[in-house]
C-alpha cells in the first residue's frame, strides 16, 4: 500500500515473508490518521504471558489478553501455567486448549507445568502433554528441588522441549516483596535479595551443561543474571533468557508507594539496570518479553506490601522500547526486530507466517491511560508517560485481528 514502508523486512533477512499489506483492511479513520511514517513489521512474539483462563477470568481471558496482544502488534503468544487447573496433565491441558480454540485470535501457545499442580513434589506428565505445549515452566514458582530440575531437564531433552525457568530460591525470599535496596530501606519494606534470582540460574546452567537440555531463563533482572548467562553462552551452553520492557527503563529509584510498581521479580538497582541495557546491546539477552500480568484493580491496590505481584504491558511494549531505546539511539529497529520476533520464534520453533504483520505510525504520540486498555487489567507503572507509536492494524492469517479506530 503506497506510503507503508516496509524497508524492515529486506534489512532483518525476511523478505520471503513480506506480505502485501491489503489497503482493504484498513479502516478510513486510520487511514486518514496515519503519518508518513508508516511502518509495516513482522508479527511479534511474547513467549511470557498471563491470560489466566481458566480459573481466573475476573483477572483476564483469553479473549481480552489476545485482543489487548494484538492491539500491541503480536500475533503469537506462550501463556504461563500458573492456572486452575494447571496444565500438569493431557485433561487439565485441554481444558486451556478448549478456550484458546474458541476465543484467540492470535496463536496462543500454552506452555505445560513441569511439575503436578507446580508444587515441586512430582513432575507433571511431560510426555503426554509435550505435543500440544510450546515448552515446559513452573512459572510464579521456582523449581526449588535440584534432582527434581535434573530428572525434568532430562525428560525435556528427550522430548525436543525447553525447560523455561522461573528463578527463585524460597529460602532467601524473608517475605520481601521490592527489591532489597535502597529504597526498601528508606522506606521500611522488606526486600528481596538479588541472589535469590541468580543462584537458580547459576545451579541450573550446570545442570543444563550435565543434561543437555534446551533451558530459557525467564525475565532476568540482576546484573549478576546477566554475567552467568554471558558466561555460560561463551562456553556453548544451550542457554537463552529474556527480560521485560520495565526492567529496562527503570529501576528501584522509580518505586512509588502503589501496587502498579510491585512485580516479581523487582524492579532492582540502577546497575542491575544499566547491565540488563549492555546485555540487550552485546547480544546476552535474546528476548524481551512482557510478562504481562493482569489482576483485579482491588488486588493491585494495596500498595506495595500487599498488592498482588504483576503488571500488564502488552499493549504498551514497542512504544516503550520504540521510545526509549531506538528513538534514543541506543540501539536500532532491526536489534529491536530481533528482540521481539526473530529470536523467540526461532528459540522456540513457532513459525514465521507471511500473513501476520503489524502496521505502525511511528511518528503519532500518545499518553499512557489505562483506562484505554484492550486487557481488564489496569496496573501499569507507565501511567502518563508520553510515547510514540501507535499500532494502526494488526493482521493474523490475512485478517485484520486489530485496527485502529
Amino acid at each position: 500500500m503506497g506510503g507503508i514502508k516496509t524497508e524492515i523486512y529486506k534489512k532483518i533477512g525476511m523478505m520471503e515473508f513480506l506480505p502485501s499489506v491489503d489497503s482493504a483492511l484498513f479502516c478510513p479513520t486510520a487511514l486518514s490518521q496515519r503519518s508518513d511514517n508508516t511502518v509495516v513489521f513482522p508479527g511479534f512474539c511474547d513467549v511470557h504471558v498471563h491470560f489466566r483462563e481458566p480459573g481466573f477470568s475476573y483477572k483476564e481471558k483469553i479473549t481480552t489478553g489476545s485482543a489487548a496482544a494484538a492491539r500491541g502488534g503480536y500475533t503469537a503468544v506462550c501463556t504461563m501455567p500458573n492456572l486452575n487447573p494447571v496444565p500438569d496433565s493431557v485433561e487439565n491441558l485441554r481444558a486451556q486448549l478448549d478456550i484458546i480454540e474458541r476465543d484467540a485470535v492470535i496463536d496462543v501457545l500454552p506452555y505445560g507445568a513441569i511439575t503436578v499442580g507446580e508444587r515441586g513434589e512430582a513432575l507433571a506428565d511431560l510426555e503426554g502433554m509435550a505435543g500440544d505445549v510450546v515448552a515446559f515452566s513452573d512459572d510464579g514458582r521456582g523449581v526449588q528441588d535440584e534432582a527434581m530440575m535434573r530428572e525434568a531437564m532430562l525428560r525435556a531433552k528427550k522430548l525436543g522441549k525447553l525447560i523455561v525457568a522461573h528463578c527463585e530460591d524460597n529460602s532467601l525470599l524473608h517475605g520481601g516483596y521490592i527489591h532489597d535496596g535502597v529504597y526498601a530501606k528508606e522506606h521500611g519494606h522488606r526486600g528481596i535479595c538479588s541472589q535469590s534470582e541468580w543462584g537458580p540460574i547459576k545451579r541450573d546452567i550446570e545442570l543444563c551443561r550435565e543434561t543437555g537440555c534446551g533451558y530459557h531463563v525467564c525475565h532476568i533482572s540482576t546484573k549478576e543474571s546477566v554475567e552467568l548467562i554471558r558466561r555460560a553462552k561463551a562456553e556453548g551452553v544451550d542457554v537463552t533468557c529474556e527480560t521485560a520492557p520495565h526492567y529496562l527503563v527503570m529501576d528501584d529509584s522509580d518505586l512509588r508507594e502503589d501496587g502498579r510498581f510491585k512485580m516479581n521479580p523487582p524492579l532492582r538497582d540502577k546497575a542491575d539496570r544499566e547491565a540488563l541495557l549492555e546485555g540487550i546491546k552485546d547480544g546476552t539477552i535474546d528476548m524481551i518479553s512482557t510478562d504481562h500480568a493482569p489482576h483485579s484493580a482491588e488486588e493491585k491496590a494495596k500498595g506495595l506490601e500487599k498488592s498482588a505481584f504483576g503488571i500488564v504491558g502488552i499493549e504498551t511494549a514497542f512504544p516503550v522500547l520504540y521510545t526509549k531505546l531506538v528513538k534514543t539511539g541506543f540501539i536500532s529497529m532491526e536489534r529491536l526486530m530481533e528482540l521481539l520476533v526473530i529470536n523467540a520464534r526461532k528459540r522456540f520453533n513457532i513459525p514465521f507466517r507471511k500473513n501476520d504483520y503489524t502496521v505502525w505510525d511511528l511518528d503519532a504520540e500518545f499518553t499512557v491511560d489505562p483506562a484505554d486498555f484492550l486487557s481488564l487489567g489496569r496496573a501499569t507503572p507507565f501511567e502518563g508517560w508520553k510515547l510514540s507509536g501507535v499500532c494502526l492494524l494488526t493482521v493474523k492469517d490475512g485478517k485484520a485481528v486489530y485496527q485502529k479506530g
